[in-house]
């Protein structure tokens, strides 16, 4: 195989690629040496097919499918002994081919610009570090032990209360006559929530168990039978039981209902939930806030294809008013994310980082953990979609890339309360949704880079 740069402007560079014959010919006989043993032929014993009977009945397709082959294996040499990133999918013209003939073929290919890294260690974000106060704790297991309700029996000649359960049969009517679905069995309501019908609960009130109680309601607008809705109903009811509610004590019990050891730990559970339900988010705003540093200390100028590209995919879904609508914002979205993307890669590769394949299975079993009772489909998902896998080896070449720039520039820790955390959030989202709206470019969105293996 000879390779020629033939020509080199811009973001496009041309290489000539010449395959001799006598390579073509030694695939073409190893191709038809393989099908002998495959092909089967009416009037000749398996594997006794002569090469020139297969060559005149399949010639065509195994020339075709050797080309094509071999224009895969040699335009990627090519490539990667002239060092080009590519930048999209690189066009092949045939110049000369045929059989008995040299392949002599030109590839055109975007390129991606060369990017001088300027020094990461001038950027300067906030880390911030979420400081859960016990009284916050406290105050969470008490809003779980409200909603975690308990309720003993009461006597059978007390009566039902407000916030009391009761459990009851019921037959109902309108205008006398029965209809589909007028029965219940051991149905349970807290009175005073007036979850059941509008009006119902507070009629069962002061009633007593085994009590039989008559109860008048208008069925609701949108009960399923609409020739019903909106009719009075009376409702025959059978009380069962009545329970009242018992205070929850909060203790080393109560904790290991809910699955801890103990209080202490409980305590310790909490404080690590809440922790993580505000620092993911306050470390999606680090990242951010790294990411626009560094694109605004670069200047690059950018592949237009993968600029159209984005732009595309940004536009797949939209209707024509609101590509028109969006046109400006989506433009600058799609050079801001690929931009991003160029720049991670240039970082990525002269700090040769990459993703093995032990990486790749510790993600995935660690997802199939985070949910439970269906780490079969989470695991069955990843082998059977290979683009799945793909994605997930980007997102971890993203992860360590931008691991890398946390140890190499100036993170500021600072230490926050919940409340100033819900602040910064809240400012955040805010400052997000003015960005869109006025369509300036802000935020590089997720970073377009490629996958390392």
């Amino acid at each position: 195989m000879k390779v020629t740069v033939s020509s080199k402007k811009g973001f496009k560079t041309i290489l000539s690629v010449l395959v001799e014959k006598k390579t073509i010919q030694k695939k073409l006989d190893e191709k038809l040496n393989e099908l002998q043993n495959k092909v089967h032929l009416k009037g000749f014993r398996p594997g006794k097919v002569p090469t020139n009977v297969i060559k005149n009945q399949f010639g065509k397709a195994i020339y075709g499918e050797v080309i094509d082959s071999i224009l895969k294996e040699t335009s990627s040499k090519a490539i990667e002994e002239n060092k080009i990133k590519v930048a999209g999918q690189p066009k092949i013209d045939l110049k000369t081919f045929g059989e008995g003939k040299d392949l002599d073929y030109t590839i055109e290919i975007e390129t991606l610009p060369s990017v001088k890294l300027k020094p990461l260690d001038k950027i300067k974000v906030k880390d911030y570090e979420i400081i859960v106060e016990d009284n916050t704790v406290e105050k969470r297991i008490n809003e779980i032990a409200k909603n975690q309700k308990d309720f003993s029996d009461k006597k059978d000649d007390e009566k039902a209360n407000l916030n009391d359960l009761i459990i009851f049969d019921y037959k109902a009517t309108v205008e006398g006559n029965n209809f589909e679905g007028n029965e219940g069995k051991d149905i349970q309501i807290i009175l005073g929530k007036d979850l059941f019908i509008k009006g119902f609960d507070k009629q069962l009130v002061g009633s007593k168990k085994n009590d039989n109680k008559s109860v008048d309601v208008n069925l609701p607008e949108n009960y399923p039978k609409k020739d019903l809705a909106n009719k009075k109903a009376n409702f025959q009811c059978k009380i069962k039981n009545i329970r009242k509610p018992i205070e929850i004590k909060i203790n080393d019990d109560f904790a290991k209902k809910l699955g801890a050891k103990d209080l202490k730990d409980l305590k310790s559970l909490i404080k690590k939930q809440i922790t993580l339900e505000y620092q993911n988010t306050l470390d999606t705003i680090t990242k951010k806030e790294i990411l626009e540093e560094i694109e605004k200390s670069h200047t690059i100028d950018l592949p237009p294809n993968l600029v159209e590209q984005e732009i595309n995919l940004l536009n797949k879904n939209l209707k024509k008013d609101e590509l028109e609508e969006n046109k400006t914002k989506n433009k600058d979205l799609a050079k801001s994310r690929i931009k991003t993307g160029i720049i991670l890669n240039e970082i990525g590769e002269k700090n040769n980082l990459k993703i093995n394949e032990v990486e790749i299975k510790n993600e995935i079993e660690k997802q199939a953990k985070n949910m439970p009772g269906q780490e079969k489909l989470v695991m069955e998902y990843y082998q059977k979609n290979q683009n799945a896998i793909t994605s997930l080896r980007g997102s971890l070449y993203e992860d360590k890339i931008i691991q890398l720039i946390k140890s190499k520039i100036t993170l500021e820790k600072v230490k926050i309360t919940l409340s100033k955390a819900e602040e910064i959030i809240k400012n955040f989202s805010k400052k997000d949704q003015e960005s869109k709206t006025r369509n300036i470019k802000k935020k590089p969105g997720k970073s377009k880079i490629k996958k390392k293996k």
